[in-house]
């Protein structure tokens, strides 16, 4: 048998593998999903540095880059497999067995996992293991003289290969399909009528938005806002079936259930969220109105011991965030948030329930479909970031950024308008510079005219006016003034360990 013929039958097997798996998983739930619980424990597995890079180059699409590495490996592996299968040394077969036993361990270590959630990967690599016995058996390619003579044995065995590969991706893409229809939450979404805000966040006044410059919307859309954590597939989680545990050190362990929420009073707020792997000068941050329960009214219910300073939360598929309590306590206003902008949380962003923290990276706070908060110690526990190398806090630092003028931009001779964004929360913003160099030299710090204030937990929008008289290359460079009076540092620092620092440049050039 030809060495493509194979690779190929291989490549069908691993197919039918999947195909099998993702239809008998289809009826059980995500958890049964065995590419969904090696991707996570991929993900689990990998270096800090390594998630880092990834989040840096792909940013939101890090998880695409994910799944489309994961199938890649599986080709690879499963072309070997074909080439090394023999119908007396089964070595290729040998491998599928290998690979659904390692899916079915990935199973089982995925939070909320039970046995009964192995059998769509068993029945998914005994199907790979009989197509590539079939493949490789030379029952396809034995037959007559008369039958050789009619029929090119190989081209029927790859036309076999082929269509077995074909099912295979159908069976994938169907039961994908088929998961969705049954276990999505978007109806569940879609029939939630949230209560009526007890205290709805003040208006936005006039003047946040500089006029006559393309700065970013100072209220970031749904659609828009940036999504960066750990879940391979989002959760589908509806609101009979979410709890909320309180448990550790407190005084009494308490369950909420969603309807049971009903009894706290239900507030709005504008908060800026920051994510810890946001570059200088980069996108993951925005801004948004979150309509939500106060987390202290509910740690109150429970009574937090003296001794505890750490809240450690975790979502529905095992994901956790050690937060300080304080953080949940003081009058900052730290929410468990059911509305965005006025709408139900987007499934992606964390519906039923999410937990929102001003002033601290989403990496140490911002838990989407939490599910358990633990009252605890820094020094007992520890959330799923700090042991891959991140701090154990994570306050916001001050930065700033230029939206206008982009990078290589050209810009007119006259009169032209820059601006962007800067925060600082939970401090808030006091003061934006501008410093425009060129080849005649380094120009001077100007002050920057800023949008009006909204709040210390949100960002501020800034522009700048300038006169373009000198043709030729210039940079831009930007930095913040806090209302503790600390101004943005030039030092710059990787994401790693608390978050970046430095100055946003950009180059332009005036035509």
């Amino acid at each position: 048998m030809p060495a493509t013929t194979r690779i190929l039958s291989g490549i069908a097997a691993a197919a039918v593998t999947l195909g099998l798996s993702a239809l008998v998983a289809a009826p059980l739930g995500a958890s049964a999903d065995a590419r969904n619980a090696i991707g996570s424990t991929v993900i689990d597995l990998t270096p800090g540095p390594v998630k880092e890079w990834a989040i840096q180059t792909f940013g939101t699409a890090d998880k695409l880059f994910l799944t489309v590495m994961v199938l890649l490996i599986i080709a690879v592996l499963a072309a070997v497999a074909g080439l090394l299968e023999r119908r007396r040394l089964p070595i290729g077969s040998v491998m599928i067995a290998a690979a659904a036993i390692a899916g079915c361990v990935a199973v089982l270590s995925r939070a909320g996992s039970t046995p009964v959630d192995v059998i769509p990967t068993a029945v998914g690599g005994l199907g790979g293991i009989l197509t590539l016995r079939f493949l490789t058996s030379g029952r396809l390619t034995d037959g007559s003289a008369h039958e050789a003579a009619e029929t090119d044995p190989g081209r029927r065995l790859s036309l076999a290969a082929l269509g077995l590969l074909g099912l295979g991706v159908l069976g994938t893409a169907v039961g994908a399909m088929w998961s969705r229809r049954v276990h999505s939450v978007a109806d569940d979404r879609a029939a939630f009528a949230p209560p009526k805000v007890a205290r709805p966040a003040p208006p936005v006044p006039p003047g946040v938005q500089p006029p006559g410059v393309d700065v970013t919307p100072f209220v970031t859309d749904n659609a828009d806002f940036y999504r960066i954590d750990t879940a391979l597939s989002v959760p589908q989680l509806s609101r009979d079936a979410w709890r909320l545990r309180i448990h550790g050190m407190v005084d009494g362990e308490k369950t909420f259930s969603f309807a049971d929420l009903e009894q706290f009073e239900l507030v709005e707020q504008m908060v800026t969220l920051a994510c810890v792997s946001n570059p200088v000068g980069g996108d993951l941050v925005g801004n948004a109105v979150w309509g939500g329960y106060r987390i202290r009214d509910l740690l109150a219910a429970a009574g937090v011991s003296p001794d505890a300073d750490m809240v450690l939360s975790e979502s529905s598929d095992g994901f956790t965030a050690g937060t300080p309590i304080e953080a949940m306590t003081d009058d900052r206003d730290s929410l468990l948030a059911i509305t965005m902008n006025g709408q139900p949380l987007p499934i992606e962003h964390g519906y039923p329930a999410r937990l929102v923290v001003p002033g601290l990276y989403g990496y140490v706070s911002a838990t989407k479909w939490v599910v358990d908060l633990e009252l605890t110690r820094f020094d007992r526990a520890q959330g799923y970031w700090t042991p891959l190398g991140w701090s154990e806090r994570g306050p916001i630092k001050t930065q700033s950024r230029i939206d206008v003028p982009r990078s290589g931009q050209d810009v007119p001779v006259g009169p032209v308008r820059f601006g962007g964004v800067a925060w600082a929360q939970p401090r808030g913003v006091r003061a934006v510079e501008v410093r425009i160099d060129s080849p005649a030299g380094e120009g001077p710090w100007q002050p920057a005219t800023l949008g009006a204030a909204y709040s210390d937990d949100t960002w501020r929008l800034w522009s700048f006016d300038w006169q373009a008289d000198e043709a030729g290359p210039h940079t831009i460079t930007v930095r913040a003034t806090d209302n503790t009076g600390y101004v943005q540092t030039s030092d710059w620092a990787s994401v790693i360990p608390d978050g970046a620092t430095g100055r946003h440049s950009v180059d332009f050039a005036v035509v």
